[in-house]
């Protein structure tokens, strides 16, 4: 398991991660979101050992990240550490060999790889004579060569067009599958809410949400429901606990307070014609991260 307990990074007077605890079982992935200067590359520092919290303490199995067991990692950082100049094979083999492996197995696991990504004719080209895209699938390569027990990755699906995307998703859940820990930032909500049952967000260090997305969403009071049928939005606000109604095309999207006031709608609309829809909806975690994310700025 991956714990961090209460850490903190402070660089001078600016406090990049601010109190971070969340834990990551075997078979896991989570997610780390916010923008550019949350902390989320600082915190992935600290994980590996590149840089030290000035509190807390960070495990892995209850050891220390140290250089025994980085051979079980993998880390893709979001800004491109390939040397340019170099091969694709030359480039990635020199990576698996500071990992342990030997040149016929990193060979082996190169050629697979390159394969599965479609890419093989790219084995011999320089890294600077490949696309943006193509770059960040040898540095992922080069990052699961060694077929990590623990992988980061930062900002993954920078450069990446919607089917590689699901490429990347695919694999990082054969790894899931494996047993590997998997620990992703983005700064995307659908990124996460695809395929990560829990989560932190950061706002300048400081966590304003954390933990199971479902739960998340269960907890948050506010509910949406979706109407269809002979009523009007100006009708709707009018009902006790209606914050807010969207129109659509097909369907009126009516915000409410709590779950408490569901009754009150649903009493209301049962008296109208033609109602062929009355959803309630848990809220989006999109919404949920507007209004927390904005209450953090404000604060």
């Amino acid at each position: 398991m991956l714990e961090i307990k209460n850490v903190t990074k402070k660089f001078g007077d600016l406090v990049a991660v601010d109190g971070l605890s969340f834990n990551v079982k075997p078979g896991e992935i989570y997610g780390l979101l916010g923008a550019n200067g949350a902390g989320k590359t600082t915190t992935f520092r600290m994980i590996v050992n590149l840089l030290e919290p000035n509190e807390g303490d960070i495990s892995y199995y209850n050891n220390k990240i140290n250089p025994k067991i980085t051979d079980e990692i993998g880390f893709m950082i979001e800004e491109r550490s390939m040397q340019t100049k170099m091969t694709v094979e030359e480039q990635v083999i020199h990576f698996a060999r500071i990992k342990g492996m030997t040149y016929r197995d990193a060979a082996k696991k190169l050629d697979y790889w390159l394969e599965r990504f479609n890419i093989k004719e790219y084995r011999t080209k320089k890294i600077k004579e490949l696309s943006k895209g193509n770059q960040q699938k040898i540095q992922f390569i080069a990052t699961i060569i060694n077929e990590p027990k623990l992988l980061i990755l930062d900002e993954p699906f920078s450069g990446l067009d919607p089917f590689n995307m699901e490429r990347f998703v695919d694999i990082m859940n054969e790894f899931k599958e494996k047993g590997s820990i998997i620990i992703f930032s983005s700064h995307r909500i659908d990124h996460v809410e695809q395929f990560c049952e829990d989560l932190t967000v950061l706002v300048k260090g400081k966590v304003v949400l954390s933990g199971n997305i479902d739960r998340i969403k269960e907890d948050f009071m506010r509910k949406v429901i979706k109407i269809n049928g002979d009523v009007t939005k100006a009708e709707l606000l009018d009902i006790e606990g209606v914050v807010k109604v969207n129109e659509y095309k097909h369907e009126l999207e009516v915000h409410i307070e709590s779950q408490d006031y569901v009754q009150k709608v649903f009493n209301y609309i049962k008296e109208k014609n033609n109602i062929t829809k009355f959803m309630v909806e848990k809220p989006s975690l999109s919404e949920i991260f507007i209004e927390r994310v904005g209450e953090a700025y404000d604060g």
